[in-house]
């Protein structure tokens, strides 16, 4: 990397440390605290059972050993292991609005990281587009969180697809302890009918880890201006055709199609009671945030 670049990223990386980090402390760590501590419980010790205990909590063979009824005593887990699930794929690339889909996928990304670190929690950081293009394991620390952070401004993937079932595949095979997982992306990886891609592996998924999905889109995705005739690419495909968007036909096919593509990601996140928020990038995502800790 050239020293001109090398200085960008460490000032980019100095901003977003500062702002990201100021907000995790002043309003984030609380609620992060509240929304996704005590979700696990590990054993503590065996004592004496006393009225009103759960006896689903019998230890039996302390009971018969001592022959008197004891119980297992469990404790919240106080130490959590964070994994960021980062969609860099090149639709995440667009923007339409200040900032692209992916500077805003980076900021969040980055201030759940620091809110991990203030609650002394592992934190680690997957990449991916149509295959997991680089995978940070968990620890703990500054130095680890900024190596993070540096990735997630600076990495370059090797290929431009979305394949968001690749992804949770990977999560449910690298990490056998339960972790808490977020996956952020714009959600774009539907079939011919536009349904979601990844339902088998997000089943599967779910049931091994605490996920969360944070999808970030762009307005212009949603409703297309009245402008005549556009030529249009996909970023990822890289096919490229002319539309007319002066056709209201043309414009409410298209909103009808990213509507029922909202649809059906909003059905199955609440069929598998996957906890989900949806950010603008024309949006303030702290409130979005604040209202999805809120909601947990």
């Amino acid at each position: 990397m050239e020293k001109k670049d090398a200085n960008d990223l460490l000032k980019k990386v100095r901003k977003i440390e500062i702002r990201t980090k100021a907000l995790s402390h002043q309003i984030f760590a609380g609620e992060y605290h509240s929304a996704f501590k005590g979700r696990g419980m590990t054993f503590s010790e065996v004592r004496e059972y006393q009225y009103g205990d759960d006896v689903r909590n019998m230890d039996w063979n302390v009971t018969a050993r001592m022959r008197s009824p004891y119980i297992k005593v469990f404790e919240e887990e106080r130490e959590m292991t964070v994994v960021l699930l980062i969609d860099i794929s090149r639709s995440g690339l667009f923007g339409t609005a200040g900032q692209n889909k992916r500077d805003m996928i980076a900021e969040i990304a980055a201030v759940l990281s620091f809110s991990a670190i203030i609650n002394n929690d592992k934190v680690g950081a997957m990449f991916f587009s149509d295959r997991v293009e680089k995978f940070i394991p968990p620890k703990k620390g500054r130095s680890h969180l900024l190596h993070i952070i540096r990735e997630i401004l600076e990495f370059q993937p090797e290929h431009n697809g979305t394949d968001i079932g690749e992804a949770l595949r990977f999560l449910t095979n690298a990490l056998k302890k339960r972790c808490t997982a977020f996956l952020l992306s714009d959600l774009i990886d539907v079939d011919g009918d536009g349904n979601p891609n990844y339902e088998d592996a997000l089943k599967v998924a779910v049931n091994r880890h605490d996920l969360s999905v944070i999808e970030v889109h762009d307005p212009r995705e949603r409703t297309l201006p009245d402008v005549g005739f556009v030529h249009v690419k996909d970023s990822e495909t890289m096919s490229a055709a002319w539309i007319d968007t002066s056709s209201k036909k043309m414009r409410s096919a298209y909103e009808k199609w990213f509507a029922d593509l909202s649809a059906a990601s909003s059905r199955l996140f609440l069929k598998y009671k996957v906890d989900n928020v949806s950010i603008s990038t024309d949006s303030d995502y702290v409130k979005g945030l604040m209202a999805f800790f809120q909601k947990r």
